[in-house]
């Protein structure tokens, strides 16, 4: 189990660091973007990102 875990978080890890290191100034301006969004827009956001990770996971598994 702590394989998979791990397996994972550095998976998350490589994804996470493909466009600070591709597009820095893209990831800037995304971020700006992003933190004009309102709390509802960002849940929501959160909210669909979790369910499709859920269904990948499920349709992997």
């Amino acid at each position: 189990m702590w394989n998979d875990l791990l397996t994972a978080i550095g998976l998350l890890l490589v994804l996470e660091g493909l466009l600070p290191f591709l597009n820095p100034d893209r990831l800037k301006r995304t971020l700006l973007e992003i933190a004009s969004l309102d709390n509802r827009t960002l849940r929501l956001i959160g909210l669909i990102s979790m369910l499709i990770g859920l269904a990948v996971l499920y349709w992997v598994r």
